[in-house]
């Protein structure tokens, strides 16, 4: 299923199941996706942008659980078709721009802004699993629901 087909299948869903937990103790869908989302902008804008732009780099580091507090906190404020609109956006803006990356600007370490190495090659590698490990969360609840 594409990101696109994603957007369509996730909009169609209930607000009841949209703001249901995935699985006991968990979150709620939208909350899930607020944090792929939050994720996905923040090492666009302060990382893949800055290098398709030629520019420092300002990601950095963060407090996983700061972070993910503040995604959950973000998705209370703001509907679902935003936030599945900005799903998509920021998904396909990394899509696109590591897509037209030559092969020495994929591998390149750059210098982020906690002066620590980072690569384009080393972000996915941390990335996909990450997104896997999502991915199958909303599967299985897709599936509960069916």
């Amino acid at each position: 299923m594409s990101e696109r087909d994603c957007y369509s299948f996730w909009g169609d869903l209930t607000e009841e199941h949209w703001n249901s937990p995935i699985a006991e103790g968990k979150w709620t869908l939208k909350d899930v996706i607020t944090h792929m989302m939050l994720w996905d902008k923040f090492f666009y804008e302060e990382g893949i942008e800055k290098i398709k732009e030629n520019q420092p780099l300002t990601v950095r580091h963060l407090n996983f659980n700061e972070f993910n507090a503040k995604a959950i906190e973000y998705s209370k404020l703001h509907p679902k078709k935003t936030i599945l609109e900005q799903f998509v956006e920021y998904r396909m803006k990394i899509i696109y721009d590591i897509s037209g990356l030559d092969e020495m600007e994929y591998t390149k370490e750059y210098i982020d802004g906690d002066k620590k190495n980072f690569s384009i090659r080393k972000y996915l590698r941390g990335f996909i699993p990450h997104d896997k490990h999502h991915k199958k969360q909303i599967e299985r609840f897709i599936k509960s629901i069916a």
